[in-house]
């Protein structure tokens, strides 16, 4: 048998074993399982790692996705950037244990945002600067977008979001909001923006993505801006996931 997993605390839910469950059926994908590992502390990785010998891959979600670093032998150029790993994969041989980190939602955000993208979208706003910031900022810098940061508090790295003016959206045509605001349940919250200068040339998108449409976007759409959820980035950073532990 070969074992999957998830480390975090709590988990309550976890789109990771639905999704990975969903596709070992679908895909007639034998002798696999996906399992949740809710550790209470960090400290409990290297034995959960020695106790499963069929565990081949761990995904990493909150708290741990920075602190679960010190316990990897090599994380990948992506990870050691954005500073969180949210992928694992274990290799076993000769008696020695080998852990590579790597941090796939880069990937989702870069190989979901990219399509989108036309001449004239070639300055972004950024709104929040949370972990979930963390690999879109990467990300904008990889592909040579210039961003601004904007936040409900005063930070020396953003702007606060009463300087976000026509003006300012007119030059900035990439919305991405990496805020909780808008999530279920909280349904009818949004970064406060002049929304009312968006138009046809803004493309918004939102990491949330329950509901599939969030005020956010909604209100973004009615101006005529091209909308995305974070849907398919979540289902791109898990089909990696199963790439690396697979290679």
């Amino acid at each position: 048998m070969r074992r999957f997993g998830l480390i975090g605390f709590p988990l309550s839910h976890s789109f990771s074993k639905k999704f990975f469950t969903q596709k070992f059926t679908a895909e007639n994908i034998p002798g696999c399982a996906y399992e949740l590992f809710p550790i209470e502390n960090i400290e409990l990785f290297p034995q959960l790692i020695a106790q499963d010998q069929e565990l081949e891959g761990i995904n990493v979600t909150i708290p741990y996705k920075l602190a679960v670093i010190p316990y990897l032998d090599e994380i990948d150029e992506a990870a050691a950037q954005i500073g969180a790993v949210n992928c694992v994969a274990v290799k076993r041989g000769n008696g020695r244990l080998f852990l590579k980190g790597y941090n796939t939602d880069a990937y989702g955000f870069e190989e979901s945002l990219a399509p989108m993208l036309e001449p004239h979208h070639s300055k972004a706003l950024v709104f929040g600067d949370g972990g979930a910031a963390k690999a879109v900022k990467y990300v904008l810098s990889k592909l040579g977008i210039p961003f601004l940061v904007v936040t409900r508090k005063p930070g020396s790295d953003s702007v606060l979001y009463n300087r976000i003016t026509a003006d300012v959206l007119k030059e900035h045509t990439i919305l991405i909001n990496t805020t909780p605001l808008g999530m279920s349940p909280d349904y009818d919250s949004c970064p406060e923006i002049p929304y009312e200068s968006l138009s046809d040339r803004h493309l918004a998108y939102d990491l949330v993505y329950n509901p599939e449409e969030t005020v956010f976007l909604r209100k973004s759409r009615e101006r005529g801006a091209k909308i995305k959820n974070g849907i398919e980035m979540l289902h791109l950073q898990a089909e990696r996931s199963w790439y690396i532990w697979n290679i």
